[in-house]
């Protein structure tokens, strides 16, 4: 691990992006930042009906399925042949209930999205990335996962998915590093979405800074972090 300061892109001109649950709240944020970067961005999401700019390439991927993303990841192939950036955005989260009240049909809907769907995505981006000279993956997390953090308050299922892509991130920075990839996890903090609700005390554009800043990491930057407001924090 580096502890170099970020040498960053000011354009992504020629770059590629993937960007899961891209049609709303942070992941579309992100998207459009990027977009207006200059990358070309593959906006994933999970239905037809889910509305993305034009300019935008939109591919319809459930990531509990993996069928779905190996296709896109495919048609990134054919139609882009290169991959630069991958931002695991899409996430679900039922708040409120302890470990004891949380149904079986919540933890294993909230693992598949925010921890397998994750896992899953990389698996079949990793070699195209690695293709590429400092390809990239943002994983977005939250600090509710982070051991270090107090974790009462309930949610276990969405603590301990969100726990698991920070271990992600751990793994793809001590496995991949070596070969090029940069791997890192941001905390957007507690943004004003459809999951955060309207009392977040930040806005989805807030969020997205972090994240969006993490994409535009050159090689040889920091690698197997958590970052919240682009400084590191513990994991």
């Amino acid at each position: 691990m580096t502890d170099a300061t970020p040498a960053l892109y000011d354009s992504l001109d020629g770059q590629v992006a993937l960007v899961t649950g891209a049609n709303r709240g942070i992941g579309r944020a992100v998207a459009s930042n990027l977009h207006d970067l200059g990358a070309t961005v593959f906006a994933a999401t999970r239905s037809v009906t889910h509305d993305v700019p034009d300019d935008w390439e939109h591919l319809l991927v459930d990531v509990t399925q993996e069928g779905e993303i190996s296709q896109a990841a495919d048609e990134i192939f054919q139609s882009a042949g290169r991959l630069d950036v991958v931002v695991n955005n899409a996430g679900i989260g039922e708040f409120g209930s302890d470990i004891v009240s949380e149904s079986v049909e919540t933890i294993d809907r909230t693992l598949a999205t925010n921890l397998r769907g994750p896992m899953l995505v990389c698996k079949h981006t990793v070699p195209l990335l690695l293709r590429t000279d400092g390809g990239r993956v943002v994983n977005v997390s939250s600090g509710m996962g982070a051991i270090g953090e107090g974790q009462s308050g309930g949610s276990p299922a969405y603590r301990v998915s969100k726990t698991g892509l920070n271990g992600l991130t751990a793994y793809l920075h001590g496995e991949y590093a070596d070969d090029g990839l940069l791997a890192n996890s941001a905390c957007p903090g507690w943004v004003r979405t459809d999951m955060g609700g309207a009392e977040a005390d930040r806005s989805v554009e807030r969020g997205a800074e972090t994240p969006t800043w993490l994409c535009r990491f050159r090689p040889g930057s920091p690698s197997g972090r958590f970052w919240r407001d682009t400084e590191p924090i513990e994991w």
